[in-house]
């Protein structure tokens, strides 16, 4: 089967490069976008899950919904890819390209990480938040810990708001008080480029009794225990995992990665082979792994590819800008905008909680399902 644009993931990135292409070029995108899943998640949305405000059927967005001009879903298992050749086999057969984007995102290693278990004790997966959604309410009493395993990982601000809305349902619930919450993560604060941010985050931690161990990471899940980078024990009766993240295996079997990850021109988003690109949470270009950065990256891979179509010189670059939204509790939601790639150093500015953002977030995702399905 042979494509103009071959795209492998239809996540965050995935789906608006397949979405810019259409609006283009239209029929003539030639666009084959193909995922192993039937369905798309917002991360976010997992945090909803757990904590019981929406069920896992709700948040799934299927696949077969798409319905844009030049593009073709595939439900296909990705075995092997070749760069070189822009070759990609699957489940179904052979695909080639004359433009490959991998968008495969990042895959959990629960192995690196003794007595975690995928769909059982992390919130990452969607599987991890349902079956937390049933273990979550039953916690009356003990110790709780929020701990990430390695880093870099998916949406920094996530395992913060983890600690925040479990206090909520523990106040909720009146046990609250039976209850200590800890939050170890492996980043020394928990919004590094944002001290403002971070500070934020911790007087919210402060105020509701939740203690922060920044700069370390869990090491091994133990009955009653977390096990720490740095040889201690902490007592622990209900752990909220977050996973260490890798590329996926089909892709470090490609022969693509340099530490786990693709490395890639942080402005263009181009690999070492001609007319292959990656981006979103499969590439190191410098930004966080999270949606936002996704899908500006696929902007300018989707720039480059309509330039080479119609024969122009591309000049579109990343500029590594963001913003995340956090939820602090009590239906309150804040915003970080972060600058990766604009200076020296990176830069966040934080916007407090208020009602304006809480309808943004709404609006964030209510607007990409209106524009990628």
């Amino acid at each position: 089967m042979e494509s103009r644009v071959l795209v492998l993931g239809a996540g965050f990135a995935g789906l608006e490069l397949a979405t810019t292409l259409s609006e283009v070029l239209g029929a003539d995108a030639g666009v084959t976008l193909i995922d192993a899943n039937d369905s798309f998640v917002f991360g976010y949305s997992k945090l909803d899950v757990m904590f019981g405000r929406t069920s896992a059927e709700s948040v799934r967005l299927p696949y077969s919904a798409i319905d844009k001009p030049g593009v073709r879903f595939a439900r296909e298992r990705i075995t092997a890819i070749d760069p070189e050749a822009r070759t990609v086999e699957t489940d179904a057969g052979t695909h080639t390209a004359e433009h490959l984007v991998i968008a495969l995102g990042a895959d959990y290693d629960a192995a690196a990480t003794p007595g975690l278990e995928l769909g059982r004790n992390e919130f990452y997966s969607v599987p991890g938040a349902e079956h937390l959604a049933g273990v979550v309410p039953s916690f009356a009493e003990g110790n709780a810990v929020i701990g990430v395993c390695g880093a870099p990982y998916k949406c920094p601000p996530a395992p913060s708001e983890a600690c925040l809305l479990l206090h909520d349902q523990l106040v909720a619930s009146g046990t609250r008080g039976n209850c200590s919450i800890t939050f170890v993560s492996p980043l020394g604060t928990p919004v590094p480029p944002s001290p403002a941010t971070s500070e934020a985050l911790l007087e919210a931690f402060a105020e509701r009794d939740i203690e922060f161990l920044g700069g370390i990471r869990v090491a091994a899940v133990e009955p009653g225990a977390v096990a720490l980078d740095d040889g201690r024990e902490i007592p622990c009766d209900l752990f909220l995992g977050v996973p260490k993240h890798r590329a996926p295996d089909v892709v470090i079997e490609s022969g693509m990665t340099e530490d786990g990850y693709v490395p890639v021109d942080s402005r263009t988003l181009a690999t070492r082979h001609p007319n292959v690109w990656a981006c979103g949470d499969v590439a190191t270009v410098g930004v966080p792994k999270a949606g936002v950065f996704a899908e500006g990256a696929a902007r300018v891979v989707a720039a480059a590819i309509i330039a080479a179509v119609r024969e122009e010189s591309a000049d579109d670059l990343y500029e590594g800008r963001g913003s995340c939204y956090i939820e602090f509790g009590g239906g309150r939601v804040g915003r970080v905008d972060v600058d990766f790639l604009g200076g020296p150093q990176s830069t966040g500015v934080f916007q407090p909680p208020s009602d304006a953002l809480v309808a943004e977030k709404v609006e964030f995702g209510s607007s990409r399902r209106a524009r990628w399905f």
